[in-house]
Order: C-alpha cells, then sequence, then structure tokens
C-alpha cells in the first residue's frame, strides 16, 4: 500500500455465470491435529453444507478438496469426474504449495506455523496444551454432503484441468485454514489468480489457524479478520456466503429467459 494511504473497504457488484463458477471446499476435514481448530470446522460445516447446497441447485460447481483425503474417494463418481478430464497445460506452474510472494505481498499478519503437530514455537493452534497426536482422519466432514455432480479432488492441477473442460472462469474458496491452505495449496487463492481466473474468499465460511498467544496479540477472531484482510488487500475480493445463495432477480425465472431468446 503507498505510503500515506488509508486503506479501507470498498464495495463493487459483480456479476458471474453460475454455470462458469466453482466452489471449492478446502481441508474440511473430520479430524484435525488441532482440537480447537477442529471444533470451529465441526461448527461450520453444517452452515457451509446449506450455502453449497443452494449454490448447487442454482448450477454452480462444487468442489470437495480434503487435502490428502481424495484417496478416500477414489471409487466414487466424485472423483472419477476429475480424474477423467483431459489435462491442460497452464501458462504458468502449478505449484504443490504457493508460499507468500515478496514482490506481492508481505508477510502475513499472523504468526502462522505449518507444523501445528511439532510445538515448541508458534503453531497457530489455541489448543491449551498443543501436543502432536499422529496422522488425524483426513476424511471430509459428514455435515458436508456430496451428491449430484460434485468432484473430489486435492490437486491444483486435476481441478485445472476440470475446470477447462467445463468452462469455469470464477473460482471462490471456503473452508480451513485462511493464513494456510486456503491461501497456499495447489488449489488456492494465489495459485488461481496466477491462472487469471476471477476469484473471492467468502470470507463468512473461513477461518484462521491462530492462537492469540501469539503475535499480533489480539483474539481468535480478529486473527482471522486480519487474514481476510491482507487477502483483500494483496489478491482478491471477499463476499458473504448470501453471495452463493441467489442469483439475481429473474435471471432463473423460465418465463423471463424464454422472452429473451
Amino acid at each position: 500500500v503507498p505510503e500515506g494511504f488509508a486503506y479501507g473497504p470498498t464495495y463493487s457488484d459483480a456479476q458471474w455465470e453460475v454455470s462458469e463458477t466453482a466452489i471449492i471446499v478446502c481441508d474440511m476435514w473430520i479430524e484435525h491435529p488441532c482440537k480447537m481448530a477442529a471444533q470451529r470446522v465441526a461448527a461450520m460445516a453444517p452452515l457451509l453444507n446449506r450455502v453449497i447446497s443452494l449454490a448447487r441447485d442454482h448450477g454452480a460447481l462444487i468442489i470437495h478438496a480434503p487435502s490428502e483425503g481424495s484417496k478416500y474417494y477414489e471409487a466414487t463418481p466424485f472423483r472419477r469426474r476429475v480424474t477423467s478430464a483431459p489435462r491442460r497445460e497452464p501458462h504458468v506452474p502449478i505449484r504443490s504449495r504457493t508460499e507468500c510472494a515478496p514482490a506481492r505481498e508481505p508477510n502475513l499478519p499472523v504468526a502462522t506455523n505449518n507444523r501445528v503437530d511439532k510445538p515448541p514455537g508458534p503453531s497457530g493452534c489455541d489448543d491449551p496444551i498443543v501436543q502432536s497426536r499422529g496422522s488425524p482422519d483426513r476424511h471430509q466432514h459428514p455435515a458436508l454432503q456430496m451428491t449430484g455432480y460434485d468432484a473430489v479432488s486435492d490437486s491444483g492441477q486435476e481441478m485445472f484441468n476440470l475446470f477447462a473442460q467445463e468452462g469455469i472462469k470464477n473460482v471462490v474458496l471456503t473452508g480451513v485454514h485462511t493464513n494456510m491452505c486456503v491461501l497456499g495449496r495447489s488449489f488456492g487463492i494465489r495459485t488461481w489468480v496466477y491462472l487469471g481466473f476471477n476469484v473471492a474468499l467468502c470470507r463468512d465460511m473461513t477461518d484462521a489457524l491462530y492462537d492469540p498467544r501469539d503475535y499480533p496479540f489480539v483474539s481468535h477472531a480478529r486473527g482471522t479478520e486480519l487474514i481476510v484482510e491482507h487477502i483483500e488487500k494483496y489478491w482478491c475480493p471477499s463476499i458473504l456466503s448470501e453471495s452463493l445463495c441467489q442469483v439475481m432477480p429473474g435471471s432463473n425465472d423460465p418465463a423471463t429467459s424464454a422472452s429473451r431468446s
């Protein structure tokens, strides 16, 4: 941000074709090394399921992305839908993880450490006592239903293949964690911005891995807000989930559509 520039939110309207829009559900695992993080996922999952159910009914593509958990769904049509899409070569490399880009953004505004299971030091986990818990179950939380033409993948390349096949131009990120996987996975915000997609973060359907005992010593809720503000400044706009649950008035009215044809 230029020196002397006062940052503040700005609001604008954008109309996306539902058939060209994908919603990615990032790492909403049934278990997590951090118990407090798992509790927040469990609380969010039914709310997010309602959102993706309404978006699906309007025609959006739902991508379930439980990292390291896609293997559990290999025998399902949701997984085969992705693996059957022909490979497309991206114009920029799709990396397994895209870290903080100093040329584009400063360091994240909260202490972040990917190794939640390796204390001591900042871990992001706000459990009273942070400790290793082995390998958690990477199945997606059962409150998030897979149905219809949904897809399952934890690979940015696979999603890129499917998006090319289906004509997807717009990508919305939901899930966890905002300061880690939502930003940095191969299917995270940074990847889709670099690839030229229209990208948005659903800010009320995400959560950060942040411990108030770490810098900048604010509440967990404020820590998540700081990450959202960082993403809005340097990567993409954010939206509220209500925007994914409805379409423009009249756009799904058969009579109106017929009169336009």
